[in-house]
């Protein structure tokens, strides 16, 4: 996780990259192409963790290069998503999708992009809101902001935005 100083450094950075029209800065990509490979079929494998993910977030059309508005769920219903996918078919072949707990979405966190902060050739159309986790804290539950590539806590009820992995654990 970000310490206080990371946190205010980027919050800096992220305002004065407002400022600017380019998204991302010259700095290393971390997650460059070449470590997420596009597979063909809707999803993207991190040949670094060796996740594979859905390409779209949840309630986008996969055969549209992601287009349409993600869906928004609260946390129970974030839960629900990849048991309802799965127990209709699954996605791309496979029926073991599931939320991803918050070390594995900030995985595809993009350090030098914001909005959105994430490879946006292996991820089009991602909206920088928050994108829920497994991860559950005492007050709330982890998600990650593609906006600006942080993560917090976050009450339940609330409607984020869901991206599906498989594998890892």
């Amino acid at each position: 996780m970000w310490n206080r100083k990371e946190y205010f450094t980027f919050i800096i950075f992220a305002a004065l990259s407002s400022a600017v029209s380019a998204k991302c800065t010259l700095q290393t990509e971390s997650t460059p192409n070449r470590q997420l490979q596009d597979n063909g079929d809707g999803t993207v494998t991190d040949l670094k963790t060796e996740l594979m993910w859905k390409q779209c977030s949840e309630g986008q059309d996969s055969e549209a290069f992601c287009k349409g508005v993600a869906s928004g769920y609260a946390w129970d219903k974030a839960l629900q998503a990849p048991e309802d996918l799965n127990v209709s078919g699954g996605f791309a072949g496979h029926a073991d999708w599931r939320l991803p707990n918050v070390k594995e979405l900030l995985s595809v966190v993009e350090k030098s992009c914001v909005k959105p902060a994430i490879n946006s050739a292996r991820f089009p159309n991602t909206t920088g809101v928050g994108f829920w986790s497994s991860t559950a804290s005492y007050n709330g539950t982890w998600y990650v902001n593609f906006q600006l590539g942080l993560s917090n806590y976050h009450f339940r009820g609330d409607g984020l935005k869901v991206r599906l992995v498989r594998g890892g654990l």
